[in-house]
């Protein structure tokens, strides 16, 4: 999830655990260890844009990383605010559900997590939430700046920290309901089309959990299509994108590419852009593809030309969006 989102989380959870011992030092303590894994930031500055994407989400987004953390955090707070009635362990076990309620969320989108760093590579990812979506961050948001604002002693900071916390889990638990749904109608889709794959994700467009991206793999490419939850008919127009793996030949040994294709999970689609080879992530969709089919994807990554590569996820999530955009959002997301 975005920065935003774990910073009130991890403030709420901070108030309820220590709220009348500390006061509001106790949003401080949850924002910051809530927010910890995202230190793995820093290693953008001196690492090259591929070795950044495998450092974003790894070790710091990892179980070993929560248990070695959790200890130090606690003995650091501990220390500071003698004295207390809050226990060692308590603390521990305080910062460490901070940190794996972090590892957790971030797993629910594509990107995908390290959580068995350094003895594992593989990256989960359950692709149940957009990165950034503000019907699951609004309510904590309203809860963090209530708290902020009510004195420390106040009776109903308790019912805010519920409120915030409770709604968003509950509609997190929606997103995983419409989860199922969705899988369950895309392979009934792909059995009804006829569609053969030996993989295939569906995971949320930007800022809802209503219209779904669907990618469907096969030996030579990828049909990709679009399914809201409120589609009445059992069918995605689909478009098939090549792999076109022969075209990497003149860059296979090229480091940057090893790294990309671990990075994609193997989802990914070279293209040439006039005289430039381009290796294309599809988990992270297209630049509004809903409105038009054939449009680029968001993740696209220049192999020859790596100095141009800055930002790579980034840059290409919401170029083109504009009100017609939107409007062409709303309208996919009513169904067909």
């Amino acid at each position: 999830m975005d920065s935003l989102t774990h910073i009130a989380l991890g403030a709420c959870i901070g108030d309820a655990f220590a709220g009348r011992q500390l006061g509001k030092k106790a949003m401080f303590w949850g924002a910051m260890s809530q927010s910890l894994p995202d230190i793995d930031f820093v290693a953008s500055i001196w690492s090259s844009t591929t070795e950044g994407l495998l450092a974003h989400r790894g070790f710091t987004h990892s179980i070993l990383f929560a248990l070695i953390m959790a200890p130090l955090l606690a003995l650091a707070a501990e220390r500071w605010h003698r004295p207390h009635n809050i226990s060692l362990k308590r603390w521990i076990l305080f910062f460490g559900v901070q940190i794996l309620i972090h590892l957790f969320i971030d797993g629910m989108n594509v990107y995908g997590v390290g959580w068995f760093e350094p003895f594992s590579h593989h990256r989960v990812s359950y692709n149940w939430i957009y990165v950034a979506d503000p019907f699951y961050s609004v309510w904590l948001g309203i809860s963090f700046v209530v708290l902020l604002l009510l004195r420390g002693n106040h009776p109903k900071r308790k019912w805010w920290v519920e409120f915030g916390v409770g709604m968003s889990t509950i509609y997190l638990l929606y997103c995983g309901l419409n989860k199922i749904k969705i899988d369950n109608d895309v392979k009934d889709v792909f059995k009804k089309q006829q569609i053969s794959y030996s993989n295939y994700f569906t995971t949320p467009t930007p800022l809802n959990n209503w219209l779904w991206y669907v990618v469907a793999e096969n030996d030579s490419g990828f049909n990709i299509g679009y399914r809201s939850l409120f589609d009445r008919e059992r069918k995605i127009d689909f478009r098939f994108v090549p792999k076109n793996e022969q075209l990497l030949k003149p860059v296979n040994n090229h480091e940057d590419l090893q790294k990309l294709i671990r990075f994609s999970k193997g989802y990914y689609a070279v293209q040439e852009w006039n005289d430039t080879l381009v290796f294309n992530d599809l988990r992270f969709g297209q630049m509004i593809g809903w409105k038009n089919p054939e449009a680029r994807f968001a993740f696209y990554y220049f192999l020859q030309h790596p100095d141009e590569n800055k930002l790579v996820v980034q840059r290409g999530r919401f170029a083109g969006w504009d009100k017609d955009a939107l409007r062409s959002l709303l309208k996919r997301i009513k169904g067909n």
